[in-house]
């Protein structure tokens, strides 16, 4: 299943080494002002064009509106984008097509699709998909933006090293201090450290993983569709279909199964006539529902599984055992990139719920 969204409907179409990636998008109001610009700046943050520590695949990911945009504004049908996979080598893969990669989907693809399946550079299964859910999220904040909802993402940690990000600190200087370097993070200092450990991993032919944390501020009080469709539920639904995302939590998270109620509840007051807490334990989130605090959730990135290092896997053909150094080009860490992709699922989730509550038209 490729789709996603009752109200604004996603379907991401492609694959790694295919002549395109991009997504269909259904729902959209119609007359909504749309800067294809703007959704390029997007994409650029994807982007690994310029990274020092990225991979060298280089795609200039250059956004091709297809439908549903006339003069500047959405056109009431749906809109399809595009970018081009210009940079593809298939030969690396083709060597290997019997010996699936450890930490990839090879094996069980193989399995569900045959011997035949496209697992070039991942096939659908490869983080190049998330192309088409950050064309969706910035469409997503053109929808939001009416009713005041901003959302920023940062990099909380990258192996050992954590950054230090205040609760309370305003997501415009969030967003400046994340942009001022390469892995995304407000904490600078944190961010030189984490430059150094990316660069160790590489030489020495590894990877590493990270946390990053999202914020979503002006969400209306009351959004979201329990029982099963609670705003983490949704969120949660789309993180999970980002390639190399392991787990999730909402505001204390994990942490809180070591707090007494006591402690974990959010006491509510007043701030300029409108209801608050004055902590946000909960993530912005009580029952399913959002309570108009910041939602906040972590997501933790696994470790880039295509590592230069020797590993052991089996060979489909031979029945064997076999030794495998992965060849290519691959980030040695992909939280910096996935930055803007776990951003643009929170606005994706929450424009689909907007959408079906009656929150925005």
């Amino acid at each position: 299943m490729m789709r996603f969204g009752e109200r604004y409907r996603i379907t991401i179409f492609g694959s790694s080494h295919g002549p395109e990636v991009g997504v269909q998008i259904d729902g959209i109001p119609a007359g909504l002002p749309l800067d294809p610009r703007r959704i390029q700046i997007d994409l650029d943050r994807r982007s690994p064009v310029g990274r020092r520590l990225a991979t060298r695949r280089h795609e200039e990911d250059r956004l091709v509106v297809d439908t549903g945009v006339t003069e500047g504004r959405s056109d009431g049908g749906p809109l399809r984008a595009h970018v081009a996979n210009e940079d593809v080598r298939r030969g690396p893969y083709e060597q290997i097509r019997n010996t699936p990669r450890p930490g990839h989907a090879d094996f069980p693809a193989r399995v569900r699709y045959g011997a035949e399946a496209d697992l070039s550079g991942g096939g659908i299964f490869s983080g190049r998909m998330t192309v088409g859910l950050v064309i969706a999220g910035s469409v997503a904040r053109a929808i939001l933006e009416p009713v005041g909802v901003d959302a920023l993402a940062f990099t909380r940690s990258i192996g050992p090293i954590d950054a230090n990000v205040p609760d309370d600190l305003p997501l415009a200087a969030l967003r400046e201090r994340a942009g001022s370097n390469e892995v995304g993070t407000p904490d600078p200092d944190a961010a030189a450290r984490m430059e150094a450990v990316i660069g160790a991993a590489r030489r020495d032919g590894d990877s590493l993983g990270g946390v990053v944390e999202v914020r979503v501020t002006g969400v209306p009080v009351g959004l979201g569709e329990p029982f099963f469709d609670s705003v983490e539920s949704e969120i949660a639904h789309l993180a999970f279909s980002v390639p190399a995302v392991k787990a999730i939590e909402f505001g204390a998270g994990f942490a809180s199964a070591r707090m007494r109620g006591s402690a974990h509840n959010d006491p509510f007051g007043w701030k300029d006539r409108r209801v608050v807490t004055t902590t946000n334990h909960a993530g912005g989130i009580l029952g399913g529902l959002a309570t108009g605090m910041p939602v906040v959730f972590r997501v933790a990135v696994k470790p880039t599984s295509s590592i230069a290092r020797e590993q052991r896997t089996v060979d489909l053909a031979a029945g064997t055992t076999v030794p495998l150094v992965v060849t290519g080009r691959h980030d040695p860490c992909i939280v910096p990139r996935a930055v803007v992709v776990l951003e643009s699922i929170a606005l994706v989730s929450i424009a689909d719920l907007a959408l079906r509550g009656g929150f925005v038209r």
